[in-house]
């Protein structure tokens, strides 16, 4: 069985077209066994001033990159005009991969999957501020999960010691950037990669194993992703 670890954050503009993407990989290939596994670009407030200047000055930069991640978008969704005028700081990390989490815990890896893409959505579509706690229940409310067990989940720290382990693989995995797949924890494919290319990956690996990780299409100007550089977030 081909098992695909699916390194993301909710507050990634490039993950938005991937998640899409991984969902038609799905369908094309069934039998692959797809994990969500959670990558802080900006966990707490400090961290996009530290990063940006401001948080002011982060909200300004990162918007220049939506414009490349809806070029790549296969859909073209992002609203760049309604988040400039959202009246909100760009949100950080942490509440939003604590909730899909969380989501994972009481309904699997499809459970995380579902808020994790209406996070997405309602960030890069709808411009809501999904560091809001007000916003991240109504989402879960309008989800098929179960509010209370969801919340119980939220609310454990052991739900918040499962995101902590999933950075501490990701630093034994030496990402450094999102999105990306590490294919049976040995192969990483990079990026925001084509549909074709990530088909061909996956059937590469289905044929050749190898012993250590083998990174494929990393070169590719098409795979963009954002990456931390010299602790600042840098997306292609």
């Amino acid at each position: 069985m081909i098992t695909i670890e699916f390194f993301h954050d909710v507050i990634c503009s490039f993950c938005f077209p991937m998640s899409y993407r991984m969902r038609e990989v799905q369908k094309e290939l069934p039998d692959i066994k797809i994990i969500h596994r959670s990558f802080p670009l900006a966990w707490e407030p400090e961290h996009l001033a530290q990063m940006f200047g401001s948080r002011e000055q982060a909200k300004q930069e990162i918007l220049s990159h939506w414009a490349h991640a809806n070029q790549n978008d296969d859909l073209h969704r992002f609203n760049i005009k309604g988040m400039e005028q959202a009246d909100f700081l760009f949100p950080t990390s942490k509440h939003g991969l604590v909730a899909a989490k969380a989501a994972g815990v009481i309904a699997g890896q499809e459970g995380y999957w579902e808020l994790f893409d209406a996070l997405q959505n309602a960030l890069f579509v709808d411009n809501q501020n999904i560091e809001d706690l007000t916003v991240i229940s109504a989402l879960v409310q309008a989800s098929s999960l179960d509010f209370d067990q969801w919340q119980k989940a939220f609310d454990d720290p052991a739900t918040l010691a499962l995101v902590e382990a999933d950075f501490q693989l990701a630093d034994r995995y030496q990402l450094s950037g999102v999105p990306a797949l590490i294919v049976n924890g040995k192969y990483l494919i990079n990026g925001a990669q084509p549909f074709e290319q990530i088909i061909q990956a996956i059937q590469t690996i289905k044929e050749k194993e190898g012993p250590v990780i083998e990174i494929l299409d990393q070169d590719q100007p098409t795979g963009a992703s954002c990456t931390m550089e010299d602790g600042k977030w840098v997306c292609d």
